[in-house]
């Protein structure tokens, strides 16, 4: 039976979504094929959690964890970490060093997704359209009527690598602008400021299933709110719509922009790009690496609405880590 470390938690706002994603990962295991641990990864602390709630520290060394004199070393890491250090980069190259596998894509496709502004930079020349945008490193001069003359109002202000959608603001005035941008600074040094894109949103998984990419049916996304905000996204804000109320052709359009970005940037494991339709064309938003795996999340509806129970999901994605 193959021991699985299950990692959640991690250094950014995320880390409670991350811990409930962790565990949906560590109940819907296949039993008969996995033994999962679930591994608390924290600034302060690496721990694995045993069902009793008892820590144990992890050794950083080769990962590997004691337990009453026996030491425990993992076949394979399931990576549910939202945010840094898991979908950013640090942690696949950490596993990588050590040559244990894990499910997630490789470090350089997390680092590239997880920075917004690269992402949508290396898939311009493919053709994948996005919004107009104004980029801010903290510390820039903040200048107010340029931003507007090139993005307009309303617009976005985004931190450049933040999700779940904290620090984001929909500016409507030019009086808001600079409480969002001291707003999205709280969750990262870079900003994205983008415009307002008028359209239908949607959601996208893409995923290699049994050895193929597919794209899992289209989710559209109903906010209550301004937008597809945090409370949109886990306090039941939102209608979430699969699959899509679109037209086929538009449907196949967003499955063939989805699949490519995907191949594109040579990415394994999960994907959940979003969309906005605007007058018939897909405008990429971003791509998640380590999407929610809540009961609440988009990737698990999606593998519902295909027929893919999560202990399959999860299932396929371990077994294709131990393939790599």
């Amino acid at each position: 039976m193959k021991k699985i470390a299950i990692i959640m938690g991690g250094y950014s706002s995320e880390y409670k979504i991350s811990l409930t994603s962790g565990n949906v990962v560590y109940q819907n295991l296949d039993k008969t094929k996995f033994k999962g641990y679930r591994i608390h990864i924290f600034k302060e602390k690496w721990v694995y959690v045993d069902d009793n709630d008892t820590e144990f520290q992890i050794d950083k060394n080769d990962f590997s964890v004691t337990v009453s004199n026996e030491k425990i070393t993992f076949d394979c890491v399931f990576n549910a970490i939202h945010g840094t250090p898991g979908e950013d980069g640090l942690m696949q190259g950490y596993f990588e060093l050590l040559g244990i596998p894990q499910n997630s894509c490789d470090y350089y496709q997390a680092a590239l997704t997880f920075n917004k502004r690269d992402l949508l930079s290396v898939l311009k020349p493919y053709g994948i359209k996005s919004a107009t945008s104004y980029y801010l490193n903290l510390g820039d001069e903040i200048k107010q009527d340029e931003i507007l003359a090139k993005v307009g109002l309303p617009c976005f202000v985004k931190p450049n690598k933040s999700g779940s959608s904290f620090g984001i603001s929909k500016v409507k005035t030019k009086d808001e602008l600079l409480f969002a941008i001291a707003n999205a600074y709280k969750e990262d040094n870079e900003i994205i400021i983008e415009s307002f894109l008028d359209g239908t949103e949607v959601s996208v998984g893409v995923i290699n299933y049994k050895g193929e990419t597919i794209v899992l049916p289209i989710t559209e996304i109903v906010s209550e709110n301004d937008f597809f905000d945090y409370e949109a996204k886990y306090l039941g804000k939102s209608q979430e719509i699969t699959p899509a109320r679109i037209s086929e052709d538009i449907a196949e359009k967003i499955r063939v922009v989805a699949k490519k970005a995907y191949t594109i940037l040579k990415m394994s494991g999960f994907s959940r790009s979003e969309f906005i339709i605007v007058e018939g064309e897909p405008f990429m938003l971003e791509m998640n690496t380590i999407p929610g795996l809540t009961t609440e999340s988009l990737i698990p509806q999606q593998a519902h609405a295909a027929g893919i129970a999560l202990e399959d999901l999860f299932s396929n994605s371990i077994e294709l880590a131990l393939k790599k």
